[in-house]
């Protein structure tokens, strides 16, 4: 088995994992059809994929193998013990892909096409996966780039994104952890108590705890909300332009974009 067949594995058991804990101790209740909002998600994100493949075949990890063969990037340079350089990888590009968070939401251009991830009307597993194909075709890009000026080994790009796509699914799965170990692991990791505030329809909430992974940055920035207004069971999904299945259909998500879309939800919104 290649590593790319292992971060497969380990995605797919992580997202059957929370599927199953998700019907067990569900934390917020639904308002939407489940099965309807999987069928959404997974054939967004299969779109995704052959977007990703298509366009850029092996994507960070054969831009890490590129990078290691020229010899481009930081550490190409360094001499490091490879764990060390792992980890190292793993905390500079968790606070990229946080930067990048950010921007998306700072920018209403960018927000245009996130608003497709913010649009779902409940949070759960499949939810980290839904993002718009052009979202992912720039954020490709951005750790493309990223990946160019490190120069890490292809190794720790795969145990970066496996961790990432492993923390996205927990983050934002709809499940009940107890209220003293969410509290200590939010000390280091986003917990999905703190990632639901970020999907609340306040814009206030929408524009905090911006971390999928590592919650640190949010803490250090300035970006962290504990508690929101309402209880979690009783937080609002989503933003307040799209409140009907049928407004986020697979059809209505690709074209969602395009249209007119809640951009008082940026951070710097644009001027009539």
């Amino acid at each position: 088995m290649d590593i790319q067949q292992i971060r497969f594995t380990i995605f797919l058991g992580v997202f059957l994992l929370m599927l199953a804990l998700e019907s067990v101790i569900q934390r917020h209740p639904t308002v939407d059809s489940k099965t309807n909002r999987l069928k959404i998600n997974l054939a967004l994100t299969g779109i995704d994929i052959l977007v990703v493949r298509l366009v850029f075949g092996a994507a960070a990890v054969g831009a890490a193998q590129f990078a290691q063969e020229n010899g481009w990037g930081l550490f190409n340079y360094l001499d490091w013990w490879s764990g060390l350089e792992i980890i190292a990888v793993i905390i500079i590009l968790d606070l990229m892909i946080y930067i990048q968070h950010v921007v998306v939401h700072m920018i209403p251009f960018f927000w245009q096409f996130h608003v497709v991830h913010h649009s779902d009307l409940d949070l759960d597993v499949s939810s980290g996966l839904r993002f718009h194909p052009v979202e992912i075709f720039g954020s490709m890009l951005f750790k493309i780039g990223l990946v160019f000026a490190l120069g890490p080994s292809p190794l720790a790009v795969v145990i970066f994104e496996a961790v990432l796509n492993g923390m996205a699914q927990f983050s934002h799965s709809n499940i009940t952890l107890p209220e003293k170990l969410d509290r200590v692991l939010r000390y280091i990791l986003v917990t999905p108590d703190m990632h639901r505030i970020h999907h609340s329809i306040e814009k206030n909430e929408t524009n905090s705890n911006f971390g999928f992974n590592l919650s640190i940055w949010d803490r250090l920035l300035g970006t962290y909300i504990h508690d929101a207004k309402k209880e979690q069971p009783k937080i609002i999904i989503g933003v307040d332009q799209f409140r009907t299945s049928e407004e986020v259909t697979l059809k209505n998500l690709l074209l969602m974009p395009f249209k007119t879309v809640p951009k008082n939800y940026s951070l710097f919104p644009e001027k009539d």
